[in-house]
């Protein structure tokens, strides 16, 4: 089979490789859709483990069935997790599923960008989803990411009347915004640096898109009845931004960051400001749970939150390579789609 063999971001090769065979309990799935993702593109975290195969954001057709699965028959349409949890631990059962040890532990083979995928054993257990009637695989290829946005607005907090700034107008921050107003949010603000991401920021729901080098919480307060925000999302992992994000939020309110920084970032934080007279809250998340692939899913298949009018770019195998400079440039694109059998 063929799969997008990665290097680096300039550097990607389609690549003759064996198919995997299957085991008991696994499923061999017929790539259709898999979408890259703002974390591929991270090369100081990819390097490392390069060549490897990348693609998580994956949907298809089982191709082959595992004995002893008999809960997935060749022919379905289905999503997956990459990282499974194993449901059991201290931190699973206590509701962080993405901290487990298994989860750390556990991926795809090879990885989405190739033409068949297997999933092991403990995959097929706990991390796969029939995509519903009505949604494609490039709606269903967006369960995944959407799955983590869905986990880390549920740990901000976001609730029906909450002001609520999106920083950082890419992808993640694309899906914020829509999903902040699928649930009643009473105002979405977002940010960024480029003007083409702010238009898109409009376009998909948030009431006011401001250039993040402008006095961002004056413009707040004029738009929130001089009030700052419930919830801040950072959504890009730009130093200033993290720094601005602190603001930007109100008393009482608080600030999830959603990006990884590059190594080594930190940030001055006073514990009497911020914490102590304030009451402000900083938290973090990765990743989604298998409730929330569950969830996600639902949502793209009521149509309460629609993924299609992001994708900018559809490509083949064969164009991976332009897929991944598109998304490092974080400029041209929205959301770039392989499809392998394309």
């Amino acid at each position: 089979m063929r799969v997008a063999m990665y290097y680096n971001n300039q550097d990607i090769r389609v690549e003759d490789v064996p198919t995997p065979e299957i085991g008991p309990g696994e499923l061999l799935v017929r790539i259709e859709a898999s979408g890259i993702c703002g974390s591929d593109v991270m090369e100081w975290y990819r390097m490392k483990k390069a060549p490897l195969v990348l693609g998580h954001e994956i949907a298809g057709e089982v191709a082959e069935v595992g004995r002893g699965v008999d809960r997935y028959k060749k022919g379905d349409r289905v999503v997956a997790s990459h990282h499974v949890p194993c449901n059991n631990c201290r931190f699973c059962l206590k509701g962080h599923h993405t901290v487990c040890d298994t989860l750390r532990s556990t991926h795809f083979d090879p990885g989405g960008f190739a033409e068949y995928v297997r999933l092991p054993a403990i995959n097929v257990d706990r991390g796969v989803y029939l995509i519903p009637d009505g949604v494609s695989f490039e709606e269903a290829s967006f369960a995944e990411p959407l799955a983590c946005v869905l986990r880390a607005q549920r740990i901000a907090g976001i609730g029906p009347g909450d002001t609520v700034v999106v920083m950082g107008s890419g992808i993640a921050g694309l899906l914020h915004i829509k999903l902040a107003c699928a649930m009643g949010a009473g105002r979405v603000l977002a940010t960024d640096v480029s003007e083409t991401r702010l238009a898109a920021a409009k376009k998909f729901g948030a009431d006011i898109a401001i250039d993040a080098e402008a006095d961002v919480s004056s413009v707040l307060r004029r738009a929130n009845d001089g009030w700052l925000a419930d919830k801040v999302l950072v959504c890009t992992g730009a130093r200033s931004a993290n720094l601005q994000a602190i603001e930007l939020v109100e008393r009482g309110g608080t600030v999830l960051f959603f990006a990884p920084t590059d190594p080594g970032v930190t940030i001055p934080v006073s514990i009497n400001d911020l914490f102590f007279r304030n009451d402000i809250t900083l938290k973090t998340s990765y990743a989604g749970s298998p409730a929330d692939h569950v969830t996600a899913l639902a949502l793209i298949q009521a149509r309460r939150v629609r993924v299609r009018d992001i994708i900018t770019h559809r490509l083949s195998l064969q164009e991976t390579s332009k897929g991944f400079q598109l998304v490092a440039r974080a400029q041209d694109s929205m959301k770039v789609i392989i499809e392998p059998h394309r």
